[in-house]
């Protein structure tokens, strides 16, 4: 299996996780922050990749480090698992709807960290998180991974709808990403030859 593990301590938070990318999509997630919890087990069931992951923040701050922390931690646990990208699709996409919200999500793993983030919420915080963090855990995690990542809310009323959407959305289109493609177990998919 492909795995990994991360640890990383500074004055703000200390974190350890751990990724299994040929998972079945198990987790255990702490991070003091219970709505980001709930979207990081989201990601870990919906890509079947593995996630045990511990956070300690300074929350008595804010949320701001904690999450943006476990956005690189993460990132780089995947990065670190998915070694040289041999074999893999590269690839994928998803829309996930959720009721009346839709959510488009495209992943190249390219080893080129961008991040297109279209998506608008109306309201400044979903549980004890405030909605702006949402797209610095992107951000953090796109940059360590290095991938090239775009998320967009096609349309939506409801804010839980619309950012669970987009992690199941990165989820999805990780997953179909990380896959393993039997046609070129041995190559780098990129004329390059590197990713």
């Amino acid at each position: 299996m492909r795995t990994a593990t991360i640890e990383r301590i500074t004055k703000e938070t200390s974190i350890t996780a751990t990724v299994a990318l040929d998972g079945t999509g198990t987790y255990n997630i702490h991070t003091g922050i219970g709505f980001l919890d709930h979207m990081l087990e989201q990601l870990s069931r919906h890509s079947l990749m593995d996630i045990t992951l511990h956070a300690q923040g300074d929350l008595h701050i804010d949320g701001h480090h904690t999450t943006e922390d476990t956005g690189i931690v993460l990132g780089l646990a995947v990065k670190k698992a998915l070694g040289e990208r041999k074999g893999i699709e590269r690839y994928a996409h998803a829309y996930i709807p959720m009721d009346e919200t839709l959510t488009r999500a495209a992943v190249d793993l390219s080893g080129r960290p961008y991040l297109v983030w279209n998506v608008q919420f109306t309201q400044e915080r979903l549980g004890s998180i405030d909605t702006e963090l949402f797209r610095e855990w992107f951000q953090a995690f796109t940059f360590a991974l290095g991938a090239n990542v775009h998320i967009e809310t096609l349309y939506g009323v409801n804010n839980h709808h619309k950012i669970e959407s987009c992690y199941k959305g990165l989820a999805r289109a990780l997953r179909g990403a990380m896959r393993l493609d039997m046609q070129q177990l041995d190559a780098i998919p990129s004329t390059k030859g590197v990713l």
